[in-house]
């Protein structure tokens, strides 16, 4: 296993072990900066509204996030790792 791939191995643990959305919340706030975490956020929020059928000009609206933005999400809602495929039909529960 290279270095990167521990990495990320060890980060996966570390989400899959918290038990609750206070862990979750604490973890990403000592993680990530508040501008990574309204990134990550506003990606999955595009996310939603890509698999919803919305156009880029109204989740642009909606989300305030860049064209660019839009784009690479909807690149993986078509041809990444079907990760957003896997959550958000676990969202809508």
């Amino acid at each position: 296993m290279q270095k990167d791939e521990q990495g990320h191995a060890l980060l996966y643990k570390a989400i899959l072990s918290l038990k609750n959305e206070d862990e979750c919340d604490a973890f990403f706030q000592d993680l990530c900066t508040v501008s990574e975490l309204r990134a990550m956020a506003q990606r999955l929020e595009v996310a939603q509204l890509l698999d919803k059928g919305l156009i880029y000009n109204d989740i642009l609206q909606r989300t305030g996030a860049s064209s660019a933005t839009i784009s690479r999400v909807n690149r993986a809602l078509q041809y990444g790792a079907d990760g957003y495929k896997t959550v958000l039909p676990r969202l809508e529960r």
